[in-house]
């Protein structure tokens, strides 16, 4: 194979287009993978638009990756042609600057997200760097590992880090890309699960993902119904809206956190006195290493969490993209390579 499609955007807000490239040949402490199945993130927008700093075009997005080894650059070791790999918002650290000098690599200050730093997997084929690998569990197929290696390894990584055990109450807030896979994992890992989202249609959903409880955050004040089951020791704030995080935090118990993963560009308005009570904090908290990518699905496979996705061609990337944009898939789109 001397050539292979890529779905790019030509310039700032162009549409996507599928066009021939050369295979790329990964260099040393690189790898190739023949992608299998792609997700397609709110995220890939940011770079689309611009809105990140240092994008270059013409872009071939997707930093939700899942395929295998078809070629090892000089010096790979552990890693093997044919091995099932996935690929996600971590592509890569620098190892250089302070974070990664202390270890936390997904903090690094020179990240490499696919999509972003290199070319994504919006193709039939890409290059990455195998710091960037995660290995994909047999009890996953391509299409339900690409989502985990972004939005599975965010609400995952937040859940198991807040500092909740089992029992402790945790309310997701949003029932959507993020938050239907909140609510699996914060059940599976034992707690006592509240959904948060706007409205009685996603009531029966939630309960069936695993929420114990659910609020209506149009008819109920939402501090107030947290309060009432006993506070909650941890609100992941899946939702892109500012004012419904901040409407979380009285509902919060001492010592309780507001973790935030939906990205808006709105402030929170939080008065200190909110956290200086009870000792609440509020922490951001973005995706995870290739190793927690492999945590999530193996937990995944482990337990039955799955995204749930709506599949299309790569040929189509374009329509799954403005689908996704619009709001209307339920809940990741995936593209696919394959026949």
């Amino acid at each position: 194979m001397n050539s292979m499609r890529v779905a790019q955007a030509a310039a700032k807000g162009g549409k996507l287009e599928v066009v021939e490239r050369e295979v790329p040949q990964p260099g040393p402490g690189h790898v190739r993978i023949t992608v299998e199945a792609c997700g397609v993130c709110r995220s890939d927008a940011g770079f689309i638009d611009a809105v990140f700093p240092g994008v270059r075009f013409p872009l071939v997005p997707g930093h939700e990756i899942a395929g295998r080894i078809d070629a090892l650059g000089d010096g790979v070791a552990q890693w093997q042609v044919g091995d099932r790999v996935g690929v996600g918002w971590f592509g890569g650290s620098c190892g250089h600057c302070l974070p990664c000098r202390q270890g936390d690599f997904i903090a690094c200050v020179n990240l490499k997200v696919p999509g972003w730093a290199y070319p994504g997997g919006y193709a039939d084929a890409m290059v990455a760097p195998v710091d960037a690998l995660a290995r994909i569990p047999d009890g996953l197929t391509p299409v339900e590992a690409a989502p985990l290696g972004c939005a599975g390894v965010t609400t995952f990584n937040a859940l198991r880090r807040s500092g909740a055990r089992g029992g402790d109450l945790v309310a997701v807030l949003g029932v959507g890309g993020l938050g239907h896979l909140g609510i699996q994992f914060a059940a599976r890992l034992g707690f006592e699960t509240v959904a948060v989202a706007r409205g009685t249609a996603k009531e029966e959903l939630a309960r069936e993902l695993g929420a114990h409880h659910y609020v209506d955050s149009q008819a109920t004040d939402v501090a107030e119904a947290l309060r009432g089951l006993g506070g909650a020791r941890a609100v992941l704030a899946t939702a892109a809206d500012s004012a419904a995080m901040a409407a979380t935090v009285d509902g919060l118990s001492h010592r309780g956190q507001l973790l935030v993963i939906g990205a808006t560009p709105e402030p929170l308005e939080i008065f200190p006195l909110q956290l200086i009570t009870g000792g609440r904090g509020v922490r951001g908290h973005a995706s995870g290493t290739a190793q927690d990518v492999e945590d999530t699905m193996h937990f995944a496979a482990l337990t039955g969490a799955r995204p749930m996705v709506e599949t299309m061609a790569l040929d189509d990337a374009e329509a799954a993209y403005q689908r996704m944009l619009s709001g209307q898939a339920r809940f990741r789109m995936v593209l696919t390579t394959g026949d």
